[in-house]
């Protein structure tokens, strides 16, 4: 009785393991079926992205103007410093996500060091 306890016991996260898979690739599948027939170009994919931008713009719009936690202790000149510079490197090289994310992360993390460092004055 107890090897056959230990034996499921043992074989639970592999059943677990294979369900998961499974689940995921089911609704991937599925996706792939459905995405073939959408048409990108219609009105109400075009709708939803609007919407999924005008969300974004309201989250960045948030985290700027009214910051949270630790954010809520750095300079408002330093958040909107940051933001516009990262846009226009965005802009600048050919709407790269990665280079405007990166210099805007690290020019921000540089102006917080160079307060904290008394370097800038607040």
């Amino acid at each position: 009785m107890t090897d056959a306890m230990s034996t499921s016991a043992q074989a639970a996260p592999w059943v677990l393991l294979i369900m998961a898979i499974s689940a995921t690739y089911l609704w991937r599948g599925m996706g792939a079926v459905i995405a073939a027939r959408i048409d990108p170009e219609s009105e109400f994919l075009q709708w939803i992205a609007c919407v999924a931008y005008g969300l974004l713009a309201g989250l960045i719009s948030r985290i700027i103007f009214l910051p949270v936690g630790l954010l809520d202790n750095t300079e408002l000149v330093d958040r909107l410093g940051a933001t516009v510079f990262g846009f226009v490197l965005f802009v600048i090289f050919k709407r790269n996500i990665a280079v405007g994310t990166l210099s805007a992360a690290g020019l921000f993390m540089l102006l917080v060091w160079l307060r904290t460092q008394g370097i800038l004055s607040a």
